[in-house]
């Protein structure tokens, strides 16, 4: 009996995470120095946040994967690239020499105060948080993985973020909402 009031807490608790509401947030772009906010983003489907540092081997797999999907998605669901880490590699100068090293189509937001990463309980880089927009409020519908095969893009079997995506602008509910990620550990203030 304790394991099935246990299992019931569970599948209620996930739902109930999965459903948080991401309050507006403002960022600096070290790209171009402009402010980014989820309140920029009013008439997109939804926005993708991406965790990522400047030295993580994981985002380095990835950096090619999400540069191209920010460039198929721009219109309908952007993507924010956040760097939340603190180390002395990913100050703001070397995030702006980074940025332009790998010619970055996608927003990369300097988090140094980590506001996002603490709102949104990200503890991995990468990390993503697929949020859906439903007038001008943005909740978590996925969070996690970008993919099953950090290393080897062309061995992907099951694109986890691409496959929510499609699921969201489709008004369906997404029947994995997380998938456990791997990355490098961001270190908290």
């Amino acid at each position: 009996m304790k394991t099935g009031v246990l299992v019931a807490f569970l599948f209620c608790a996930i739902p109930a995470v999965m459903a948080q509401q991401v309050p507006d947030f403002t960022l600096t772009n070290v790209v171009n120095g402009n402010t980014v906010s989820l309140s920029t983003y009013p008439s997109c489907s939804g926005v993708v946040i991406v965790f990522t540092t400047n030295t993580c081997a994981y985002d380095d797999y990835y950096r090619g994967r999400i540069n191209k999907l920010s460039k198929e998605l721009q219109d309908k669901v952007p993507v924010l690239l956040v760097n939340s880490s603190v180390d002395a590699p990913e100050s703001v100068d070397n995030m702006t020499k980074k940025a332009q090293q790998w010619g970055l189509s996608a927003p990369y937001l300097a988090d140094k105060d980590q506001v996002v990463m603490r709102a949104l309980g990200a503890t991995k880089s990468p990390q993503v948080y697929l949020l859906k927009n439903s007038g001008g409020k943005f909740t978590v519908v996925y969070s996690g993985a970008i993919d099953d095969n950090a290393q080897v893009e062309a061995d992907v079997r099951h694109a986890y973020l691409k496959d929510a995506i499609d699921i969201m602008l489709t008004n369906q509910t997404i029947a994995t909402p997380e998938v456990r990620p791997v990355g490098c550990t961001i270190r908290k203030k």
